[in-house]
């Protein structure tokens, strides 16, 4: 898989295409998944063109760890979930399905299942409530 600058995640970065977005920098964006595996599933992506954690920068890397972290205390608190799962796939082998690197961001608990990821999709007016709580413990 080779970096498409027309993937969802670069069309999305260059407005192209809707989002609810729950924080952004100069680096990175992190947006509600559309098609959630769970309620709150929330992705980080970076602004580097990059297909995987191997093509991307050091500096790039540092600030897609530093969001992802962010995102993910904001995650657990608005949710009040006891774990959060990562998930950052490198790819199409590993099941990477856009080639531009990204960060899941699962909050988790004992006993809740995830769907399959990318089986249903959502509408964005479903995902703004949940944005919100997420934007607040920001």
């Amino acid at each position: 898989m080779a970096y498409d600058p027309n993937n969802i995640f670069a069309r999305i970065l260059r407005g192209e295409l809707p989002k609810v977005a729950v924080y952004e920098d100069d680096k990175t964006l992190a947006l509600m998944d559309i098609m959630p595996s769970v309620e709150g599933h929330t992705l980080v992506i970076t602004k580097e063109p990059a297909e995987g954690i191997l093509d991307l920068s050091p500096e790039g890397a540092g600030a897609l760890i530093r969001t992802t972290q962010k995102v993910a205390r904001a995650v657990k608190a608005a949710l009040s979930a006891p774990g959060i799962m990562l998930v950052q796939l490198n790819g199409a082998a590993a099941g990477q399905s856009i080639p531009h690197i990204h960060f899941h961001v699962l909050p988790r608990a004992e006993g809740l299942d995830l769907k399959l990821h990318g089986r249903g999709m959502v509408k964005p007016e479903t995902l703004e409530p949940v944005a919100a709580k997420i934007r607040a413990a920001l």
